[in-house]
């Protein structure tokens, strides 16, 4: 048997609920191979994926690409995956498995603002994954986004069309929500960011803060809107 821990967090109310969708997805991701899969939670909130069978090492490395490994100590030069854990003042806070911070002067690639007002204008929210390079990793550790994190969202905001954001809910239960309030025309796709975390993709007429205002009441997700500049 072979143990992993992924950055995927635990978070929001229903523990239980949560490690069982993570089960199901990972259990669908793996079909192909011979491996039984068992969740379990750390204390850190971090998802344990036991992993039995003859595919169990693939299925470890799967998992590990994918998803990436907590760190307890950044080494300066190396690019890391993580997620958004908040937007304080003065910085944004990524989770690598301890906190690092990204500070202002090292979001200037994304615009003017302030982190806050920049994570709304990119429709950024906790729980996002992420990929960022330390570059200081002494008292304080340090980093900058990768060119490849800034240019997708560059993407997402030079775009024809708005994007809303959602984390803490399956692909199914994005499309349900959107289905039931009648806006199944409106969106062009839900594309997959992470295990628990999506974009939903609006038609070219369609307004995004109108899909969360719809959709919101129906998921207990934090949300949060691109509006593409080529509208």
């Amino acid at each position: 048997m072979r143990k992993v821990v992924t950055l995927q967090h635990i978070y929001g109310k229903n523990r239980e609920r949560m490690a069982e969708l993570l089960k199901n997805l990972v259990e669908n991701e793996l079909k192909d191979l011979e491996v039984k899969v068992e969740v379990s939670i750390t204390p850190e909130n971090w998802t344990e994926f036991s992993l039995e069978g003859e595919d169990e090492e693939v299925s470890e490395n799967i998992l590990t690409s994918r998803y990436g490994n907590p760190v307890k100590k950044a080494e300066p030069g190396k690019v890391y995956m993580g997620f958004l854990q908040a937007f304080p003042e003065d910085a944004f806070i990524v989770n690598i498995g301890t906190p690092v911070h990204v500070e202002a002067e090292e979001l200037k690639a994304l615009g003017n603002g302030k982190p806050k007002q920049l994570a709304s204008r990119f429709g950024l929210i906790p729980h996002l994954p992420v990929e960022i390079e330390v570059f200081e990793a002494n008292k304080k550790t340090k980093a900058r986004f990768t060119k490849k994190q800034l240019d997708l969202w560059w993407s997402w905001k030079k775009a024809s069309t708005d994007r809303v954001i959602v984390n803490g809910a399956t692909r199914s239960e994005i499309k349900s929500a959107i289905k039931r309030t009648g806006h199944g025309r409106d969106i062009y796709e839900i594309e997959r960011l992470g295990l628990l975390e999506h974009a939903v993709i609006c038609r070219e007429k369609t307004d995004g803060p109108g899909i969360v205002a719809a959709i919101g009441p129906r998921l207990k997700s934090e949300m949060g809107v691109v509006i593409g500049d080529s509208r």
